[in-house]
């Protein structure tokens, strides 16, 4: 469980760069849908390196051939459908706000449970609440200060997005034999959301031309950090204890850390001001809904 937990932790650090390097590439001028395609275009290659010089290349090929469409459908459901409209939020709002509303998920995933045979965790759910609550706080005063439109625009993709990245990952989990590793699930994955990004690339194209090469660099990093690095230790994580609902849901729980990554990246890489006093209160309870997860999981 702990081990878990940390590849979690861990997975949330480098998640929390796709904010950042999402809302500097809105800031430049990059078109969302490129941000969103090119990660998965440049996640591509990665992984098929790592796999070829592990050798887990034709374990995973026999496996997404016995069942074609299921791999399509759900792949693009976990990635396609949470990728896209996240980025599309990165073009309202700024990283703290797309990283706050985000957090979404981690209830989303609860409510889940009843799909795979499962009771939903009650006291989990209650703590995952207490996490948002704390979110919420910590990003109150920014919240009044932003505009109704914008708001708007972040939390209804977000809310899509919260849904089906949960939702995707654990149905391939549950249609994926236990000798596939998480990083030959990413793979699988990533090569069968690749109709959704080719298709979403033309939209682009179409609406704005050719991505700069500033676009291209920053999202090579997302594509290293977040589409590898993160979504790695996450998958690890979450197949660590998929067979327990309660602890699977404190290990999504700690995608809540990506906002204080986030916010610490923002203070660091982009000048964001600290947090009031009531954002520091929001961390102290983002920190208390974690460590009551973890006591009622043991």
């Amino acid at each position: 469980m702990k081990k878990s937990l940390m590849y979690g932790i861990a997975g949330s650090f480098f998640f929390a760069f796709t904010f950042i390097l999402n809302r500097s590439m809105n800031l430049g001028g990059g078109y969302w849908m490129w941000s969103a395609s090119l990660r998965y275009f440049y996640t591509m290659p990665i992984l098929l390196v790592i796999l070829w010089r592990n050798r887990q290349l034709k374990g995973i090929w026999e496996e997404i051939k016995k069942q074609p469409w299921i791999w399509i459908l759900w792949s693009t459901v976990g990635f396609g459908l949470f990728y896209a409209p996240l980025s599309l939020a990165s073009a309202y709002g700024e990283s703290w706000l797309i990283a706050s509303t985000w957090q979404i998920t981690i209830v989303a995933g609860v409510l889940l449970t009843p799909l795979f045979g499962h009771k939903i965790p009650v006291k989990n759910l209650a703590f995952s609440l207490l996490i948002l609550a704390g979110i919420f706080l910590m990003q109150g005063s920014h919240l009044r200060e932003a505009a109704v439109s914008d708001v708007r625009m972040t939390v209804l993709p977000i809310l899509v997005a919260a849904f089906a990245y949960p939702l995707g990952n654990r149905k391939m989990m549950s249609h994926c034999p236990p000798d596939i590793t998480a990083m030959q699930r990413v793979f699988g994955m990533t090569l069968c959301s690749m109709p959704f990004w080719l298709a979403g690339s033309v939209f682009a194209w179409s609406r704005a031309g050719l991505p700069d090469m500033g676009q291209h660099a920053q999202s090579f990093l997302v594509a290293l950090f977040s589409g590898v690095t993160a979504t790695y230790l996450f998958f690890k994580a979450t197949d660590m204890v998929k067979q327990n609902p309660r602890r699977l849901a404190l290990v999504e729980a700690t995608q809540s850390a990506e906002v204080i990554f986030t916010l610490l990246g923002g203070i660091l890489l982009l000048g964001d001001a600290l947090p009031s006093g009531l954002g520091f209160g929001g961390i102290t309870l983002i920190l208390a809904g974690m460590i009551a997860n973890s006591l009622i999981t043991r």
